[in-house]
Protein backbone atom coordinates (compact mmCIF):
# COMPACT_ATOMS: atom_id res chain seq x y z
CA UNK A 1 0.00 0.00 0.00
CA UNK A 2 1.57 3.70 -1.01
CA UNK A 3 1.90 5.98 2.22
CA UNK A 4 -0.70 7.95 2.98
CA UNK A 5 -0.19 11.82 3.05
CA UNK A 6 -2.67 14.07 4.39
CA UNK A 7 -3.49 17.49 2.80
CA UNK A 8 -5.45 20.27 5.27
CA UNK A 9 -6.30 23.71 5.47
CA UNK A 10 -8.98 25.75 6.68
CA UNK A 11 -12.39 26.93 4.98
CA UNK A 12 -11.41 28.69 1.76
CA UNK A 13 -7.16 28.37 1.93
CA UNK A 14 -7.42 26.96 -1.15
CA UNK A 15 -6.73 22.83 -0.81
CA UNK A 16 -8.66 21.60 -3.63
CA UNK A 17 -6.57 23.71 -6.07
CA UNK A 18 -3.14 22.48 -4.55
CA UNK A 19 -4.79 19.07 -4.59
CA UNK A 20 -5.53 19.52 -7.97
CA UNK A 21 -1.68 20.15 -9.16
CA UNK A 22 -0.69 16.74 -7.24
CA UNK A 23 -3.86 15.09 -9.41
CA UNK A 24 -2.22 16.57 -12.32
CA UNK A 25 0.84 14.90 -11.40
CA UNK A 26 -0.63 11.89 -11.08
CA UNK A 27 -0.59 11.45 -7.72
CA UNK A 28 -4.31 9.59 -6.75
CA UNK A 29 -5.95 12.06 -4.46
CA UNK A 30 -8.96 11.26 -1.68
CA UNK A 31 -11.25 14.15 -1.00
CA UNK A 32 -12.46 13.72 2.33
CA UNK A 33 -14.96 16.35 2.04
CA UNK A 34 -16.78 14.93 -1.52
CA UNK A 35 -16.29 11.17 -0.02
CA UNK A 36 -18.20 12.47 3.30
CA UNK A 37 -21.53 13.90 1.15
CA UNK A 38 -20.81 10.79 -1.11
CA UNK A 39 -21.63 8.51 1.77
CA UNK A 40 -24.32 10.88 3.33
CA UNK A 41 -26.41 10.16 0.24
CA UNK A 42 -25.90 6.41 -0.42
CA UNK A 43 -24.53 4.54 2.80
CA UNK A 44 -27.46 2.53 4.50
CA UNK A 45 -25.63 3.21 8.19
CA UNK A 46 -24.95 6.47 8.05
CA UNK A 47 -28.50 7.18 6.57
CA UNK A 48 -30.30 5.62 9.28
CA UNK A 49 -28.07 7.15 12.04
CA UNK A 50 -28.83 10.70 10.25
CA UNK A 51 -32.45 10.01 10.35
CA UNK A 52 -32.14 8.53 14.51
CA UNK A 53 -30.58 11.73 15.25
CA UNK A 54 -31.42 14.90 12.97
CA UNK A 55 -35.19 13.52 12.32
CA UNK A 56 -36.65 12.71 9.25
CA UNK A 57 -36.68 16.23 7.67
CA UNK A 58 -32.92 15.57 7.00
CA UNK A 59 -33.70 13.65 3.54
CA UNK A 60 -36.16 14.52 1.33
CA UNK A 61 -37.18 11.91 -1.38
CA UNK A 62 -34.17 9.95 -0.59
CA UNK A 63 -31.97 12.87 -1.23
CA UNK A 64 -29.75 14.67 1.52
CA UNK A 65 -31.27 17.80 2.62
CA UNK A 66 -28.13 20.09 2.82
CA UNK A 67 -29.11 23.09 3.80
CA UNK A 68 -31.50 21.98 6.51
CA UNK A 69 -28.63 19.74 8.03
CA UNK A 70 -26.13 22.92 7.50
CA UNK A 71 -28.96 25.23 9.57
CA UNK A 72 -29.05 22.44 12.62
CA UNK A 73 -25.33 21.85 12.74
CA UNK A 74 -23.96 25.39 12.13
CA UNK A 75 -25.22 26.81 14.96
CA UNK A 76 -24.89 24.00 17.34
CA UNK A 77 -21.51 22.59 18.27
CA UNK A 78 -23.06 19.60 19.80
CA UNK A 79 -24.89 18.84 16.55
CA UNK A 80 -21.95 19.12 14.66
CA UNK A 81 -20.18 17.11 17.12
CA UNK A 82 -22.79 14.45 16.40
CA UNK A 83 -22.61 14.83 13.02
CA UNK A 84 -18.86 14.66 12.93
CA UNK A 85 -19.08 11.50 15.04
CA UNK A 86 -21.27 9.59 12.59
CA UNK A 87 -19.81 10.40 9.58
CA UNK A 88 -16.08 10.96 10.17
CA UNK A 89 -15.08 6.82 10.87
CA UNK A 90 -16.98 6.11 8.01
CA UNK A 91 -15.02 8.37 5.41
CA UNK A 92 -11.93 7.57 7.33
CA UNK A 93 -12.18 3.93 6.80
CA UNK A 94 -13.02 4.45 3.20
CA UNK A 95 -9.84 6.51 2.76
CA UNK A 96 -8.19 3.43 3.65
CA UNK A 97 -9.75 0.81 2.02
CA UNK A 98 -9.72 3.32 -1.46
CA UNK A 99 -5.23 3.63 -0.40
CA UNK A 100 -4.82 0.34 -0.55
CA UNK A 101 -5.84 -0.15 -4.36
CA UNK A 102 -3.56 2.95 -5.57
CA UNK A 103 -0.49 2.00 -7.18
CA UNK A 104 1.34 5.26 -7.09
CA UNK A 105 4.52 5.65 -4.43
CA UNK A 106 2.20 7.95 -2.26
CA UNK A 107 -1.15 9.06 -2.54
CA UNK A 108 -2.83 12.38 -0.80
CA UNK A 109 -5.82 12.50 1.71
CA UNK A 110 -7.18 16.13 1.20
CA UNK A 111 -9.64 17.19 4.47
CA UNK A 112 -10.13 20.29 5.92
CA UNK A 113 -10.66 18.53 9.59
CA UNK A 114 -7.96 15.99 9.44
CA UNK A 115 -7.07 17.28 12.63
CA UNK A 116 -10.30 18.11 14.35
CA UNK A 117 -11.44 14.39 13.23
CA UNK A 118 -8.50 12.54 14.34
CA UNK A 119 -8.41 11.55 10.74
CA UNK A 120 -4.09 12.23 10.70
CA UNK A 121 -3.87 9.32 12.45
CA UNK A 122 -1.12 6.49 10.91
CA UNK A 123 -0.33 9.53 8.13
CA UNK A 124 3.00 9.62 7.51
CA UNK A 125 3.15 13.56 6.45
CA UNK A 126 0.71 16.22 6.54
CA UNK A 127 0.97 19.57 4.44
CA UNK A 128 -1.32 22.56 5.53
CA UNK A 129 -2.33 24.95 2.81
CA UNK A 130 -2.71 28.66 4.32
CA UNK A 131 -3.87 31.54 3.16
CA UNK A 132 -4.50 35.13 4.39
CA UNK A 133 -7.70 35.59 6.57
CA UNK A 134 -9.35 38.17 4.24
CA UNK A 135 -8.75 36.34 1.00
CA UNK A 136 -9.81 33.30 2.26
CA UNK A 137 -13.42 35.29 3.59
CA UNK A 138 -13.57 36.41 0.02
CA UNK A 139 -12.87 33.49 -1.63
CA UNK A 140 -15.48 31.49 0.95
CA UNK A 141 -18.26 34.55 -0.13
CA UNK A 142 -17.82 34.65 -3.61
CA UNK A 143 -17.17 30.66 -4.31
CA UNK A 144 -20.69 29.89 -1.87
CA UNK A 145 -22.70 32.88 -2.54
CA UNK A 146 -21.95 33.35 1.65
CA UNK A 147 -22.81 36.28 3.62
CA UNK A 148 -19.57 37.08 5.89
CA UNK A 149 -21.50 36.01 9.42
CA UNK A 150 -22.10 32.51 7.56
CA UNK A 151 -18.41 32.75 7.02
CA UNK A 152 -17.25 33.53 10.05
CA UNK A 153 -19.50 30.96 11.88
CA UNK A 154 -17.98 28.31 9.53
CA UNK A 155 -14.28 29.34 10.43
CA UNK A 156 -15.37 29.08 14.17
CA UNK A 157 -15.97 25.21 14.07
CA UNK A 158 -12.63 24.60 12.51
CA UNK A 159 -9.35 25.11 14.63
CA UNK A 160 -7.40 28.30 14.19
CA UNK A 161 -4.98 28.34 10.89
CA UNK A 162 -2.26 29.23 12.90
CA UNK A 163 -2.39 26.12 15.42
CA UNK A 164 -3.47 23.88 12.27
CA UNK A 165 -0.25 24.90 10.40
CA UNK A 166 2.01 24.47 13.29
CA UNK A 167 0.59 20.53 13.04
CA UNK A 168 1.31 20.18 9.87
CA UNK A 169 4.60 19.34 8.22
CA UNK A 170 5.36 21.03 5.48
CA UNK A 171 3.24 24.08 4.80
CA UNK A 172 1.89 25.62 1.01
CA UNK A 173 1.25 29.55 0.80
CA UNK A 174 -1.59 30.42 -1.37
CA UNK A 175 -1.75 34.19 -0.65
CA UNK A 176 -2.42 35.39 -4.43
CA UNK A 177 1.78 36.11 -4.71
CA UNK A 178 3.30 33.03 -3.95
CA UNK A 179 3.29 30.71 -7.02
CA UNK A 180 1.29 27.32 -6.27
CA UNK A 181 3.19 25.10 -8.72
CA UNK A 182 6.75 25.00 -7.09
CA UNK A 183 5.22 25.10 -4.21
CA UNK A 184 3.64 21.68 -4.78
CA UNK A 185 6.44 20.48 -6.97
CA UNK A 186 9.10 21.12 -3.99
CA UNK A 187 7.15 19.18 -2.02
CA UNK A 188 6.44 16.35 -4.31
CA UNK A 189 10.40 15.84 -4.63
CA UNK A 190 10.88 16.53 -0.91
CA UNK A 191 8.45 13.28 -0.03
CA UNK A 192 9.89 11.04 -2.99
CA UNK A 193 13.44 11.86 -1.50
CA UNK A 194 12.19 10.42 2.01
CA UNK A 195 10.44 7.88 0.95
CA UNK A 196 13.45 6.94 -1.38
CA UNK A 197 16.08 7.25 1.65
CA UNK A 198 13.23 4.96 3.94
CA UNK A 199 13.18 1.76 1.47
Amino acid sequence: MPIMIGLTGGIGTGKTMVANVFAAMGIPVFNADNAAKELMQNSHEIKEQLIKQFGDKVYEDGILNKSYLASVVFSDPYQLELLNAIVHPVTIQAAWDWAKVQTAPYVIKEAALLFESNAVEGLDYVIGVTAPLAIRTQRVMSRDQSTLEEVEQRMRNQISDTIKMRLCDGVIVNDNVQLIIPQVLKMHEFILAKLGSSK
